[in-house]
């Protein structure tokens, strides 16, 4: 014991730390506008409270959820006017500062691994003046060199080529070889790794958007996008072990500048550049509503975009919700709506595979999986690890990316959907869902035993953040 250092004097100085502590949160979510879940903010205040030494530095480097904005925020601007059926989704995306939609062509559904790469590498050959590519991994493995061979040999022959990797997706790869893309003219950059910001809280905001675009600003100008990192098991898998389920997708045309505009923002973010505009001028008069729209979600936008749309989505529905996502531990305002939508006759479906590659994933999943079935929901449980993340609403909207059903994905991630309204092309999305369900078996739900319970909870609290 230090010399003059009595049992009151400890008391106080903890009392100080808690103090500090809570007022450093309060004041922090408040200047930087930190908008969080009821239990996100209460677990958070708790922790605090209860062992503020921990909860302290773990809050400067993991507390952050939105970029500090200005005080007061544009107006949105109305929705535009639309030509054709139900347009509430138009609508609903538009008002929470998403473009317009606008035309497309050339949709391609890659149904399987060696189809998506085979798309990959034609985007990538096609391109005439600049490759742009952002991903959360890019693995350091056959598939991934095989990229890295192939954008270095654009590079060479004069094409601009860009690639954007998150800082902890890199290191989680292995530290793929990148050098050598440099060498070869082309530039690479890391979106916020994470031992270089922990006391900017940014750490725990990790960019988990996948898109390619070729040729932005050209009449040619092509978008890949979907759910497949950069990586084999994504695509052929290993020798004996089949690849991941997933859905990607590619197609040209105008709507691929809204693409494009997103990623030079993320470009410039990771390069501590000035950002440039929010998104492409939303066209003048009626917008097509059998066009697509990109639907940004995460830290650098002012709502939880994506999650916003999913409830709407849920309470809009007349008929059938399918989804699919990897893991599903939604917030509970998003599972009220999908039970809701069971328990007045909408055909909800959830498709996600038996055992992910997360196993705190799959506990802390259960709760959430009884309550939609116990509602008339149906789930099904897929034999492999199904990565895919999709849903259809009616016949109406098919929101395809890179966006899990978990809290990470819809609140803390930069997380990219592509919005598609026009009917032939959801119902090809449908088609897709219909036949990924074929091997699956529906999940019975029964009553856990009181571990398991208190295991789930457990998971559910201590999760709030991460």
């Amino acid at each position: 014991m230090f010399p003059g250092l009595t049992l009151a004097n400890l008391l106080t100085l903890h009392g100080l730390v808690t103090v500090l502590a809570v007022l450093l949160y309060v004041v922090t979510s408040h200047v930087m506008h930190q908008r969080r879940h009821p239990a996100a903010a209460i677990a958070w205040m708790l922790f605090i409270l209860l062992v503020p030494y921990l909860a302290l530095p773990a809050y400067l480097t993991f507390g952050s959820r939105k970029l500090a904005r200005p005080r007061s925020s544009p107006t949105p601007a109305p929705a535009p006017a639309t030509r054709g059926a139900d347009t509430w989704a138009i609508g609903t995306i538009v008002a929470l500062g998403q473009p317009a939609p606008a035309a497309y062509r050339d949709l391609n559904l890659h149904n399987e691994g060696h189809a998506a790469w085979v798309a990959l590498l034609e985007t990538v050959d096609a391109a005439q003046h600049s490759i742009d590519l952002c991903t959360f991994l890019l693995g350091r493995d056959s598939l991934g060199n095989a990229l890295i061979d192939k954008l270095c040999h654009k590079a060479r022959n004069g094409v601009r080529v860009r690639l954007l990797l998150d800082g902890l997706g890199f290191l989680m790869a292995g530290r793929p070889q990148l050098k050598r893309l440099a060498e070869a003219g082309g530039t690479f950059a890391l979106f916020v790794p994470p031992l270089r910001s922990p006391l900017r809280g940014r750490s725990n905001l990790r960019n988990h958007r996948k898109l390619v675009v070729a040729d932005a600003h050209q009449a040619s100008a092509r978008l890949w996008c979907g759910g497949r990192n950069l990586a084999t098991e994504y695509f052929e898998g290993e020798p004996g072990v089949p690849p991941w389920r997933d859905l990607s997708f590619d197609l040209r045309g105008p709507m691929v500048g809204q693409a494009s505009a997103l990623l030079e923002r993320d470009w410039a973010f990771a390069n501590g550049s000035p950002a440039g505009r929010e998104h492409p001028a939303s066209p003048d008069g009626p917008c097509l509503a059998d066009g697509a729209q990109l639907v940004a979600s995460g830290p650098d936008q002012a709502d939880d975009t994506i999650h916003a749309l999913l409830v709407t989505a849920a309470y809009r529905a007349r008929r059938r919700i399918a989804l699919v996502t990897p893991y599903f531990v939604p917030e509970p305002a998003l599972l009220m709506a999908l039970c809701l939508a069971a328990r007045r006759g909408v055909s909800v479906d959830l498709l996600l595979p038996a055992r992910s590659n997360h196993r705190l994933s799959d506990l802390a999943r259960g709760r959430a999986l009884r309550s939609l079935t116990q509602a008339g929901g149906r789930v099904w449980l897929a034999p492999g690890m199904v990565h895919a993340k999709l849903a259809v609403i009616d016949d109406t909207l098919a929101l395809a990316g890179s966006a899990n059903l978990d809290s990470r994905s819809l609140f803390l991630n930069y997380e990219l959907m592509v919005a598609f309204h026009k009917a032939c092309d959801v119902e090809r999305f449908t088609a897709w869902f219909d036949q990924e369900r074929l091997p699956a078996r529906a999940f019975a739900s029964r009553e856990p035993s009181l571990i398991r319970d208190v295991a789930e909870g457990m998971l559910l609290w201590l999760g709030f953040q991460l």
